[in-house]
């Protein structure tokens, strides 16, 4: 069977990353924003990171322009505005597609192992994937499930 550490994905920087290098820590995967009336969830995530970061927990946000073009063009701009505004610390991606037929093969992935409400279809910005340390995808969060909301969830996965 397939885990996230079988994928590839390109850093902001332009960068091909193994997602090997997280094998044996939780992992939280989450498709952003940065216009959206949920980004303020950059700064929960953010707290989640802080928290569980020295327990081996990483937050993954992959920037997607697929709902509302609420992402910007610029990558450089995406990552400066999560850090000057909510200090955002945990790895930015380049911006990807999530749905459709450019959908990176990581969240085709993800979308496979935990389907959504009536669909396997990421709806919205902001819905989120816990993967355990083994690589497998655990549980799949709604976009409107406000982070500290998971927390429970998190730590069974630590």
């Amino acid at each position: 069977m397939q885990s996230i550490y079988d994928f590839n994905v390109t850093a902001a920087n332009g960068e091909i990353k193994s997602l090997r290098e997280f094998e044996g820590k939780p992992v939280l995967i989450v498709n952003t924003a940065s216009k959206c009336g949920l980004t303020p969830q950059f700064e929960g995530l953010q707290e989640l990171y802080k928290k569980y970061q020295d327990q081996g927990l990483t937050v993954l946000g992959f920037p997607c322009g697929q709902f509302n073009q609420q992402e910007f063009q610029d990558i450089n701009e995406t990552t400066e505005f999560c850090q000057i505004n909510y200090g955002v610390s945990f790895p930015i991606f380049a911006k990807i597609d999530v749905n459709g037929e450019q959908a990176d093969p990581l969240f085709v992935f993800l979308k496979e192992q935990k389907k959504g409400v009536l669909s396997k279809a990421i709806k919205w910005n902001f819905t989120k994937f816990l993967i355990d340390r083994d690589g497998n995808v655990v549980e799949r969060f709604a976009p409107t499930t406000k982070p500290e909301e998971i927390e429970k969830e998190i730590e069974k996965v630590l």
